[in-house]
């Protein structure tokens, strides 16, 4: 066998080879013929698509409890709306699920007692009296002069000291949503704290920096009611924080409305409208940009602002929930049975027979029957990964496919084309020395 011929057949037996190999890749990687489908995970919801998305984002581990951090910063009798704006606040979120023990409330005088009180031991945020936002179930973290800029920072980052209370803790992870809301007297860029000292919005960004490198949030509504609000935020870089403020810069944070027998403004503008659109609504269908959009400027005679370009959620699918209430997502369905009408029809019965009279010899046959019992079975609404597998005479791993086949074939033609344009050439073109002799002759001839 020539050379030529020998190192086409190598060359042949080796693509031939690279062909098997390739089509077994694609066998193992696509499935073949064996029929095998990708692992799909389907969220059950019912048929309502709003359902499907809070399921999907409650099984995938994103947000699992929320907290809630209220502050008042101010003192004094005549700044007993801002006590009364938070425990309005504490009264809602309360109401809607997150338990005391995920509250931090924070006050920095304690109104219900004050001498001027003419209802001892109540603080009311209507001048109609008719809810008591003090009462008896009432959890207050830190009081009078622990409410500072330290205290606060403290609690935002979960530096303490050892022997401060669990309790007084913010204790958050990382599939934490946090609620803050400030309310006091405050300027461009800054909060003060009962007269003494400020906290800047230096401050806050760099406490949430702090908060988001510790993983203590997974994401953060920031509310404050005071003049100026907006400016709190503007220096705020930390990621998943959704900010929002009562007056935009150089604008004033007003009263709703003042109570004759107290003497006093008992609620801010911005927080009555928060408080009257939770009263008003189901919490459970809307969203924040519903809230959001009830703040018009006739209503709070100022300008409330909101940041989002921190936030990476679109407003309008961000239930209120999520911040405002507690984290008890559970669709629980009765599993489908599919002799259903003979279940409740089914009686099952044990007879037994009793010899209550030894003397007489009549037997009294009692029938005790057993009382209906409803079994209620749950069925987890997240569908299990499967993967189908057909059953059929193609099962087996099939590696000489129709890719594979038409590869080969066009191999054999080329290959053909080249042997055959290899030999004739040799043979009919290519001249030896003998052939050049020949011709040098017959043209010395000529």
């Amino acid at each position: 066998m020539k050379k030529t011929t020998f190192r086409f057949y190598l060359v042949f037996l080796y693509a031939i080879l690279v062909l098997y190999i390739g089509g077994i890749e694609d066998a193992i990687s696509n499935g073949g013929a064996m029929g095998y489908e990708q692992p799909k995970t389907n969220f059950y919801n019912g048929g309502n698509g709003k359902a499907d998305y809070n399921v999907e984002h409650f099984f995938r581990g994103e947000h699992t409890n929320n907290w809630a951090l209220l502050v008042c910063t101010s003192r004094f009798w005549f700044n007993y709306r801002h006590i009364a704006n938070v425990l309005g606040f504490y009264r809602t979120v309360k109401k809607l699920g997150i338990p005391d023990s995920q509250i931090i409330l924070m006050l920095a005088d304690d109104m219900a007692c004050n001498p001027r009180n003419s209802y001892a031991g109540s603080i009311f945020n209507n001048e109609n009296h008719k809810l008591n936002l003090y009462g008896d179930n009432i959890e207050v973290d830190y009081r009078g002069y622990e409410v500072n800029v330290e205290n606060f920072i403290r609690v935002l980052t979960g530096r303490h000291e050892p022997e401060v209370a669990r309790s007084k803790r913010l204790l958050t992870d990382d599939k934490s949503n946090i609620l803050i809301f400030l309310t006091g007297h405050g300027g461009d860029e800054f909060l003060k704290f009962q007269d003494n000292e400020e906290i800047s919005s230096h401050d806050l960004a760099d406490a949430f920096k702090q908060m988001w490198e510790k993983k203590r949030y997974h994401e953060i509504l920031f509310m404050v009611d005071t003049c100026q609000a907006n400016t709190l935020y503007t220096r705020f870089n930390s990621p998943n924080i959704l900010a929002i403020g009562s007056s935009k810069f150089g604008e004033n944070s007003y009263s709703h409305h003042s109570d004759p027998e107290l003497g006093v403004a008992v609620i801010d503008r911005f927080t009555y409208y928060t408080l009257e659109f939770f009263e008003s609504v189901d919490p459970h269908n809307v969203t924040l940009y519903q809230l959001f959009n009830t703040y018009s400027p006739q209503k709070l005679q100022s300008h409330s602002e909101y940041r989002t370009d921190l936030f990476n959620r679109p407003l309008d699918q961000v239930p209120v929930t999520d911040f405002f209430g507690s984290v008890m997502r559970a669709d629980l369905t009765p599993s489908t049975i599919v002799n259903e009408k003979q279940k409740d029809e089914k009686v099952e019965k044990d007879e037994t027979t009793v010899n209550n009279n030894n003397n007489n010899n009549n037997n009294d046959n009692v029938k005790k029957q057993t009382p209906k019992t409803k079994q209620i079975s749950y069925r987890i609404t997240e569908k299990p990964t499967s993967i189908q597998v057909q059953n059929n005479k193609d099962s087996e791993l099939n590696l000489f496919n129709s890719k594979f086949i038409t590869s080969a074939l066009i191999f054999l033609v080329v290959f053909g084309l080249l042997s055959w344009s290899s030999d004739f050439v040799k043979s009919n073109l290519i001249l030896n020395t003998n052939d050049l002799k020949d011709l040098k002759s017959k043209s010395k001839q000529i």
